[in-house]
């Protein structure tokens, strides 16, 4: 179950449960950067590439999902209506934060990611929690025909990217009941949210994020 905490970010319960882990959602009145420091981030290129992190912070070249099992470590991506996805994988005590727009959703950024955890971790995805954060609704997603059509629908069509990534998640093996979706449109709510397709150019960005603290008692 996703709440927002005293700092403006929205948490999710069932991942509270879990010592060594930081993770959040923030809103337009969060300051992340300035709570956790030199956080990792990418130039988000709408792709399905996965980069490990390793420990270093800032910016580390383009891709849409960052993954990290370094303590002391924070991990985001940034988004103004694409769709954050925290994966949280509680065995081996490694994360990844992923950014997933319609073009990521359709390359298989989610089901990468999923992979990549194992590849790097050896993550199995039955282990794994992910948490789908705010992001455009179907409500107010309606695209044309040429991106209906690469989600199995005609004409001018009502998208739900969440739905899309949730059916990855457990293509990729993912348990339903350790999938969390925040249900929050970003463009529904305006005081709380950035959305692009709202705001167009004046739209700021939204940091979603995952970490291991340095010292877990």
């Amino acid at each position: 179950m996703f709440y927002k905490d005293s700092r403006q970010i929205y948490r999710v319960t069932e991942l509270d449960s879990l010592p060594w882990l930081v993770h959040g959602f923030g809103t337009r009145l969060a300051r992340v950067p300035a709570l956790y420091g030199n956080v990792a981030t990418l130039r988000q290129v709408h792709s399905a590439a996965c980069v490990l992190a390793a420990g270093r912070g800032g910016g580390l070249g383009e891709g849409d999902a960052l993954l990290e099992n370094t303590p002391g470590s924070v991990v985001a991506v940034k988004t103004a209506d694409c769709l954050p996805i925290l994966l949280v994988d509680e065995r081996h005590r490694a994360v990844a934060a992923v950014h997933a727009g319609w073009r990521g959703t359709v390359a298989g950024i989610a089901q990468r990611a999923v992979e990549a955890m194992r590849g790097q971790f050896g993550a199995l995805p039955g282990d794994l929690h992910a948490a789908i954060g705010p992001g455009i609704g179907k409500c107010c997603y309606e695209v044309g025909p040429e991106v209906a059509a690469q989600f199995g629908q005609q004409g001018r069509a009502h998208v739900d990217l969440a739905a899309a990534n949730r059916r990855q998640l457990m293509d990729a093996g993912v348990m339903p009941e350790r999938i969390y979706a925040s249900n929050l449109c970003t463009m529904c709510r305006a005081e709380e949210f950035h959305s692009f397709r709202r705001d167009q150019e004046a739209a700021g960005r939204l940091y979603s994020f995952a970490g291991i603290l340095q010292a877990v008692h």
